[in-house]
Formats: C-alpha cells, structure tokens, sequence
C-alpha cells in the first residue's frame, strides 16, 4: 500500500501535467516579477521567529476551521506580529487553493511561503504569479536531481527555499543542494506520527550558518523552549493558530512577544 506522502505527489503530477499549455506564459510572468519580500531575513530578525500557517484542512486532522475565511486568518495573523506566513494551497488533500495565496497577497504585507508538494517547475511559475516569496521543497518527495534542479530554479526566480526534511540523510541532501533555509518537519509524512524529538535530533547536524524551522506538533510555550533549546531558530505553527479562540494571545502565550 502506497504511503500517504506516494499518494499526494503521485497525485501532484498528475495536476502539474494539466498546467502543460501554458508553460511559456507562465514562465514569462513569473520572470517578470521583481517584488519579493525577505523570508529568511524576516525570520532572521527574532528568535524564534514565527511563521503562521493558513490552512483549512489537513490528512491528519481532517477539517480544522469549519467557518474559514483565509483572508481574514491572515490579518490576524499580522495584526498579532507573526514574522512570516504560511499558506496551504492544496485542494484535494488540504482543501486549498492558490487563489487564497494570492487574496493573501493582496491584503498583508508579510512574507509569504507557497505551502505544497512542488514536484516541477511549472509550480515554481505558479508561485510566483500568485505572490509567494518562499517556496517550500520536501526531500522525501523529490529524487536527488528534481530536488537540486527545482532548488538552483528557485533561486534564479528570486525565491527563498524552505527545503523540509525528517532525517539524517535528507539533512545531508539539502545541504549537498547548498540550502540555507532549512525545515525539520516533525510529522513523519509516511505514518503522519508527530515528535518533537526529531527537531532535536536533527538540529545539532546542521551548521551555525542554516536557519533551521521546527515545523509540526507545537502546541505549547514547553514545546518551543524544547525546539529552541535543540538549535531551532523559528516555528512554523498551524493547527495550534488556527483552533486558537484569541490569536495574539496564543501567539504570546507561545513565544513571549
């Protein structure tokens, strides 16, 4: 039986294929684009730094916010001080859509990561008509030549790659593809399982010059002294925000801002 991860991208591809018409205007447009805002430098500013996620839905915990308005989850979002934001744009297993990206866009002046499975460049295009300044790669989606030849892309279109790993050897392909945003995802994408302690099992691999995010599974101002104590320099916090009954006070209950 195909994991859930095979499952996704299996999918992904079959989506980035119906994109195929419209390769050279899309690659036109993306190159057009000239207005990127820092990721890494807004995350670079505090630690931990703070990115907050959009998301309706998830595999794991099905629907999380019956009454979602994306947009008005992104004010709050800013209005609380959150560094950077987090959109989900995958429909079928997330009940995105890239449009919330781009209302999001429109509304908030933060930083913005394309949240996905990316697995070719057309999605790349996709981004960043959509205004996404970050993209994100996750190792164990990718074979070892689409994960560096999507990264070098990336960067040539001014992207900042948060490149996703749950292990030792996906910690050394992403430095091998020189990446210096780097996610430890604590949620195995095969069993969906959360432990933190892959953040800490993780973060003392990386150099001193890697900003590393612990992503998934905080819930608690004890879980991020925990990933800050390994060597994490920012969170990214979805569920936790998006249950929250009063999101600034979550957001200070978490980080202390």
């Amino acid at each position: 039986m195909k994991n859930k991860l095979e499952e996704i991208v299996a999918w992904k591809r079959q989506e980035v294929a119906r994109l195929a018409d419209h390769d050279a205007e899309m690659r036109r447009m993306a190159l057009r684009r000239n207005d990127f805002r820092g990721f890494c430098a807004a995350l670079a500013d505090r630690r931990p730094g703070l990115i907050a996620e959009v998301k309706k839905a998830s595999p794991s915990a099905g629907l999380i916010a019956a009454e979602f308005n994306p947009t008005a989850q992104a004010q709050a979002y800013d209005a609380a001080g959150a560094d950077c934001l987090s959109v989900l744009t995958d429909e079928k297993f997330f009940q995105g859509h890239i449009a919330h990206l781009k209302d999001i866009r429109d509304c908030i002046d933060r930083p913005l990561l394309r949240k996905d499975f990316i697995v070719h460049r057309r999605q790349l295009w996709e981004s960043s008509i959509a205004g996404a300044d970050c993209i994100l790669l996750i190792v164990a989606a990718l074979k070892s030549q689409e994960l560096a030849d999507l990264y070098n892309e990336a960067r040539d279109l001014q992207f900042d790659a948060l490149v996703e790993i749950h292990d030792l050897r996906e910690m050394d392909a992403a430095l091998d593809i020189g990446a210096d945003l780097i996610g430890i995802n604590n949620r195995n994408l095969q069993t969906f399982e959360v432990s933190l302690d892959a953040t800490q099992a993780l973060a003392e691999e990386a150099p001193p010059d890697v900003l590393l995010v612990s992503e998934s599974g905080i819930r608690t101002r004890a879980d991020v002294e925990k990933v800050v104590a390994a060597g994490a320099d920012a969170i990214l916090v979805g569920e936790t925000l998006m249950r929250a009954q009063d999101i600034r006070a979550t957001i200070h209950e978490l980080t202390g801002r």
